[in-house]
């Protein structure tokens, strides 16, 4: 038995079908991945797996409970990192983290204990007694998981954790979800970042519009979801004509230009290497290199639903 199912989960907002009847299950121990765009429907998800929200439909399970039914089945279970910051600015991060240990019922010398343990975990130790409206944005957000660490869960939801801050920040966000992952803590991470899905997640469920559009490993999406191929091009020269000829070929999702190199996305690889090495031939411009790449998750997303995951 997985540790959370979800089955034919639904939630409306008047007339915009938010989440639409999805389902999917988390093993022990497992990240997954839950990736998409703004407005996919992912916080709607995670906020119902929560108990902050209730569906309309379906069902959600956590050890075989229903939660919807018993919310307290999940509660003393889960730490929620929000996307929105959920931190008082006025205090310092210590303050903060003594507010949100009574709130979970920590109190005197295990309450000093789990603040020392989190706070060596997310690296702002020195920073403790500093009001919170000092901190970057980073240091914010993870203090923000911190918070949500303090009465030891073994189920975490991040929503978007890392967010508009500075690359040190993110990797040691990053770093974080690994070290939990390791001491087989389950794990959902949304995120429209590609990268780190890739980087950090067991399993992956990339939803659009609502729907859950793929869902297994990246190696099963990509090779058994028509993820399509990504091919790399180096001509003596390119112009705007060949481009816009390139680009108007069916086969072509997308083009771009990475330096003296044009990156295609494409559907069936042998199809698009014939179609574009067809239109390069009788064109002014010499081939000079050739590639074919492994799809991606980004190539598979662009490939399901004709868009990038951040457009």
């Amino acid at each position: 038995m997985a540790l959370l199912e979800i089955e034919k989960l639904r939630k409306y907002f008047k007339n915009i079908k938010a989440v639409d009847g999805i389902s999917f299950s988390v093993e022990q121990g497992d990240i997954l991945g839950l990736l998409g765009p703004n407005g996919a429907g992912k916080s709607t998800t995670i906020s119902m797996i929560a108990t902050l929200v209730s569906p309309d439909d379906g069902t959600i399970r956590f050890k075989g409970e229903d939660i919807v039914k018993n919310p307290k089945a999940i509660q003393q279970s889960l730490g929620l990192v929000p996307q929105e910051i959920a931190l008082y600015p006025n205090l310092t991060g210590l303050e903060n983290l003594q507010f949100w240990g009574r709130a979970y019922g920590l109190n005197g010398k295990e309450l000093k204990k789990r603040i020392e343990g989190v706070s060596e975990v997310i690296g702002i130790t020195e920073r403790l007694k500093d009001r919170v409206k000092k901190y970057s944005g980073g240091m914010q957000r993870r203090l923000n998981i911190g918070a949500a660490l303090l009465h030891n869960p073994e189920f975490i939801i991040m929503d978007e954790p890392t967010v508009g801050i500075d690359p040190q920040s993110r990797n040691h966000i990053l770093d974080t979800v690994k070290a939990l992952a390791s001491q087989n803590i389950t794990i959902i991470y949304t995120s429209h970042y590609m990268e780190e899905v890739e980087t950090l997640c067991d399993r992956v469920c990339i939803m659009d519009g609502g729907k859950i559009i793929a869902a297994g490993t990246k190696d099963e999406i990509t090779s058994s979801l028509g993820g399509g191929c990504e091919l790399c091009l180096r001509l003596s020269k390119t112009d705007a004509a060949l481009c816009e000829k390139l680009a108007a070929l069916p086969e072509v999702k997308k083009l771009s230009a990475d330096g003296d190199a044009l990156l295609i996305t494409a559907g069936d690889a042998d199809t698009a290497a014939r179609a574009v090495l067809d239109a390069v031939s009788k064109s002014s411009a010499s081939l000079l290199s050739f590639d074919t790449k492994k799809p991606s998750l980004e190539t598979v997303f662009l490939n399901l639903t004709g868009r990038a995951l951040r457009d």
